[in-house]
């Protein structure tokens, strides 16, 4: 073979340099940072002087203050409510406003109101009497605000404009930051039947004795809310999301039958013109009592009073300091008891109303539920700031300060179920509990309704183990959520969705975040942190419009937790969890000289060949699941004994698919299982268990669900 020159090798070696050089490399296509564990901070909006990186009010933060002074007429006979009130709005921003807007909530009901228009509807096969005078009524119902005038003080017109459920008040000029702007709204609507044509207020009519319930909310003109994130709430209302609401002083006087029995929002001013002298003795006695009810009007008493109606009438007159919103509720078939609750030193009242078709089922537990929610929240928030908490026999479920309206009802003969019992204890506490969240932690329920109705939620779960270590649960536990979650994601919206436009509105508003907070609390931070952030987020916002970062941000910063993971996957994805056991690895150790030999010992299962010392298990996690959690593991010996090992979230920082890990022991392991107590709403448990089971406690769950 000819020998190579170092000339020629020199120019062979360029040659190939420059060969390579021209040669197109194959390069990887960049990709975002897709990992699970990055920060929020490229979707929560930036902090700033008026909301804080922590998550608490900033140095500048403003908020408006609306004040109402409201005569109000209810005709019982034409079942009517006819109103005036004079509206003072506080500028406490640095904006210069042009103009107000006004939410007119009857207007879904108007005749011309396009809600019923925007909602799908098929021939159904069959349908109840009652529910189909709501769906095919005989025509339509005149309701709506009938709005006889806007004007100035001294009574000339001021301009405005009604667009469906909302109206702009067109400022003379802007109104400038500390200034204050006073004017006067009159109106009228028909009531609507709320049994009958469904609704949030209304009356319900009871035919054997032909009187009326009022429930009564929405009934007056109220501003949308102006903040610094979203300018002027004015979000139509569709009938399903709630109200964003600006708080203020009332000073109400309602006129009603004189036989009736009132409740509403806020200090009754003028006890002795409306209430008798007996009545004012029980009173006096219920508010030095805390261990029953005391009864203040009688059953005895409202059955008299139901066959009798009065034509003269009374006028209650109330004051209300710092609240977001009014109702009231008034029926001459009321019964009313209460009871005193004692919050840190603060005496409360805890009141009921209802009519005799509600006993003894809310002689037995209304009053009692009331109490103990403001108890529980008290003690995980903050004391409850007003003086009384009222449960009135409304058949539904909705809440205002200090009162809110109730479902439940026992059977003809007076017995009830125990289905029938938690249910309404259940919507009880709940409805009271909305005191906190949002009728005090103020959030925007018309964008963002778990911030009420999720938060809520969640607290009402320790206010009924409260009420009852074996109250029966429905919403909130992880495993509850698992066939919500698993279902046709089609049909599945994030948490962080407009209410409005949401399928499963109860999953996705109340259920699942109720579920998150509770995985928080139990698994993820422990009870003692998240306690603490929890309180820290409800006394920081107390009185203020808090927004969803500010929620997050709060319970980062008071926790020293980050959880930007966390917030990420269970609020803005529809992911599922679901981590399994991929495989199993036997090991032992062999003493060679300076090192350390490990072994594999091949026999099948968990069980190892020899006797050793020390056992040595190589344990393959995977996660077909697009969340990411802690990975909770339960080892059982095979002398019965148990072990658990939890693992945080953060470990699948690096791989989002697989984790290996290896658990050393003395004793040699009879089984394996992932999540043994459903913490983690994983929905496949069938690759939870090692050596893999054929059944598993979920699916037992499962079968008894579809069952």
């Amino acid at each position: 073979m000819k020998k190579l020159t170092p000339l020629v090798l020199s120019f062979l070696f360029v040659s190939i340099s420059v060969f390579a050089q021209n040669t197109p490399k194959k390069t990887q296509e960049g990709h975002i940072n897709q990992n699970k564990f990055r920060q929020l901070k490229d979707v929560l909006a930036t902090p700033n002087s008026q909301r804080l990186a922590s998550g608490a009010p900033g140095p500048k933060y403003t908020q408006q203050k609306v004040d109402y002074e409201m005569d109000i007429v209810l005709d019982d006979d034409k079942r009517r409510i006819t109103g005036n009130e004079t509206i003072t709005y506080h500028n406490n921003s640095e904006d210069h406003l042009s103009y107000l807007w006004v939410q007119l909530d009857q207007n879904r009901r108007a005749a011309d109101s396009k809600t019923p228009d925007i909602t799908p509807r098929n021939v159904p096969k069959t349908i109840s009497k009652r529910f189909y005078s709501r769906a095919f009524p005989d025509g339509k119902f005149d309701g709506g605000f009938k709005i006889t005038g806007v004007t100035y003080m001294d009574g000339s017109d001021l301009s405005h404009t009604v667009n469906q459920t909302m109206m702009r008040i067109n400022l003379p000029k802007a109104l400038a930051p500390g200034e204050e702007f006073k004017f006067k709204i009159s109106w009228w609507y028909n009531i609507n039947n709320h049994r009958t044509q469904g609704g949030r207020s209304g009356y319900e009519h009871f035919e054997k004795d032909g009187n009326n319930n009022y429930v009564i909310a929405q009934f007056y003109p109220r501003l949308c809310v102006y903040d610094n994130v979203e300018g002027w709430q004015n979000d139509q209302f569709w009938g399903r999301s709630e109200w964003a609401l600006e708080f203020g002083d009332f000073k109400v006087n309602i006129t009603v039958p004189a036989d009736h029995v009132l409740g509403a929002t806020g200090v009754l001013l003028n006890e002795k013109e409306v209430l008798t002298r007996k009545q004012r003795q029980r009173l006096a006695l219920a508010r030095k009592t805390f261990d029953n009810p005391v009864i203040i009007h009688t059953q005895e008493e409202a059955i008299k009073a139901e066959q009798k109606r009065s034509n003269k009438t009374k006028t209650w007159k109330f004051s209300a300091e710092n609240v977001r919103d009014y109702a009231f509720a008034t029926s001459r078939k009321f019964i009313w008891d209460g009871m005193a609750v004692d919050i840190n030193g603060k005496n409360v009242m805890a009141y009921s109303l209802y009519s005799k078709e509600a006993n003894p089922l809310y002689g037995d537990h209304s009053t009692r539920a009331v109490a103990q929610t403001l108890k529980t929240y008290s003690r995980y928030t903050f004391d409850y700031p007003y003086h009384k908490a009222i449960s009135v026999d409304g058949q539904m479920g909705m809440e205002y300060p200090q009162i809110c309206f109730n479902p439940g009802r026992p059977n003809p003969d007076g017995t009830y179920s125990d289905r029938t019992k938690y249910r309404m204890i259940k919507v009880t506490i709940h409805e009271v509990g909305h005191n906190y969240f949002p009728m005090i932690v103020n959030s925007d329920e018309r964008q963002w309704t778990w911030m009420d109705e999720g938060l809520n939620s969640y607290m009402e779960m320790l206010a009924e183990l409260d009420y009852d270590p074996n109250f029966p649960i429905t919403r909130g536990y992880p495993k509850n959520i698992v066939k919500y979650m698993s279902g046709d994601q089609s049909r599945i919206a994030p948490i962080m969705s407009k209410g409005d436009n949401v399928y499963s509105f109860g999953n996705n508003a109340y259920g699942k975040p109720a579920t998150g907070l509770w995985m928080l609390r139990q698994t993820i931070m422990g009870p003692e942190l998240f306690d603490h952030a929890f309180k820290e987020y409800a006394k920081r916002w107390k009185f203020k419009h808090p927004t969803p970062a500010d929620f997050f941000r709060t319970m980062e910063d008071a926790s020293a937790m980050d959880l930007d993971w966390f917030w990420r996957g269970w609020f803005y994805t529809t992911d599922v969890t679901d981590i399994g056991i991929k495989g199993v690895k036997k090991f032992t150790t062999k003493d060679s000289g300076n090192r350390v030999e490990f072994v594999e010992d091949t026999t099948e299962g968990l069980g190892f060949s020899e006797k050793h010392d020390t056992y040595l298990y190589e344990i393959t996690y995977d996660k077909p699941g697009g969340l990411v959690m802690p990975i909770i593991v339960e080892f059982t010996y095979q002398d019965g004994t148990k072990e658990r090992k939890t693992y945080p979230a953060q470990i699948w920082r690096f791989n989002d698919k697989q984790v290996t890990k290896v658990f050393s022991s003395s004793k040699q392991i009879k089984n394996i299982q992932i999540d043994p107590d459903l913490e983690t709403a994983d929905v496949d448990t069938k690759n939870n268990s090692w050596p893999k089971k054929e059944k598993t406690k979920f699916d037992k769950f499962k079968n008894k669900v579809k069952g």
